[in-house]
């Protein structure tokens, strides 16, 4: 049974289930839920832990035995199971399907580990004990869930804030829930149980959003050009080097190309060109501003700056970014220069 995150807390009050599979890549959400798990199974009499790691060399008997040693302090276990790469492999699949197979009440099985993908969920392993638990998938949050979560987070604290301050602290951390629940735990010791005004917030907070290539990319499709250069700012500062930013828009502007030429033919077919539905929109309006002679154009300058990227001969390469990226946006830079100074 899949469990949102924002819901898990409800669920786990209810009852401690036999397994849990915890997986995805933001950090914030994935800490809570764990934390609730092992609050959960102490209060529940899972006084003993053993955490087991499959690495590369794991000896999946060590779950085995685990499963079935008995303990002089406490006669349940609780069991945590990291997969480093989300899959256990082979053998770690079979090992897994016997354990759900004979699971006791006196077990308590934990299996966490980063985002996995369709195929993965898809897999035995975990159907078997996704029926006999539930999982538990944490992905970064943005717009109206990110501002239902931090809401949500403000109300556990018991501090008041508008819809312009909790816009506010998205802005701030947008891309990193860890710094705004860091943030948010920060205003609760400056302002305890209050009505926190955004004069405050902005006073107390640090700008701390994090940002990687993927989503930059989604926010240049989709136009938007404020938030593009802010994201191109935030990657600048954190030292990502510009040639997997250069990769990335070479790959979109090769998608952005065959889409072009497919829709000539009809409706595109998403799912041909491997483009799911919640990214669907990106390409919609890129492709709805974006003619053929101005990818064309995108094509020439992509070409000419990953020749100068892998020269070292640009001194401000950010700027080559932002140029580039705005011309995916529909703006006419063939005739403006870059300002390197």
């Amino acid at each position: 049974m899949q469990i949102y995150p924002n819901q898990f807390s409800q669920d786990i009050t209810k009852a401690l289930r036999p397994c849990y599979l915890v997986f995805g890549d933001e950090p914030q959400q994935k800490f809570d839920v764990i934390e609730q798990i092992r609050a959960k199974a102490k209060a529940n009499g899972f006084e003993e832990r053993t955490v087991l790691v499959a690495e590369t060399g794991f000896n999946w008997n060590q779950l085995i035995e685990a499963t079935q040693s008995m303990s002089l302090f406490s006669s349940q276990q609780f069991i945590e199971l990291e997969l480093p790469t989300g899959k256990p492999g082979t053998e770690g699949s079979k090992m897994l399907q016997e354990v759900a197979a004979s699971l006791s009440p006196d077990i308590l099985l934990l299996v966490h580990g980063p985002k996995i993908g369709k195929d993965v969920q898809r897999g035995k392993w975990f159907k078997v004990l996704d029926d006999i638990g539930a999982s538990v998938l944490c992905y970064p949050l943005e717009g109206k869930q990110l501002s239902a979560w931090l809401n949500q987070q403000l109300k556990a604290h018991q501090l008041s804030v508008s819809a312009a301050g909790v816009k506010m602290i998205a802005d701030f951390c947008e891309g990193n829930m860890l710094a705004a629940k860091q943030e948010i735990d920060k205003l609760a010791l400056l302002y305890p149980q209050q009505s926190i005004s955004e004069a405050q917030i902005e006073q107390a907070m640090v700008d701390q959003s994090r940002f990687n290539v993927f989503q930059l990319v989604d926010v240049m499709l989709s136009g938007d050009s404020t938030r593009c250069i802010k994201m191109l700012y935030r990657l600048e500062s954190e030292g990502l080097e510009p040639n997997i930013i250069i990769w990335a828009l070479i790959r979109e502007w090769e998608q952005l190309w065959k889409l072009k030429l497919a829709e000539q033919s009809g409706p595109i077919q998403w799912q041909k060109f491997g483009i799911w539905r919640n990214r669907q929109g990106y390409y919609q309006s890129a492709l709805s501003r974006l003619s053929f002679a101005q990818l064309e154009d995108i094509q020439h300058a992509l070409t000419q700056s990953d020749h100068a990227f892998k020269q070292n001969v640009i001194a401000r390469p950010y700027v080559e970014m932002c140029h580039l990226c705005m011309m995916f946006m529909g703006f006419d830079l063939r005739e403006t220069p870059l300002l390197q100074a």
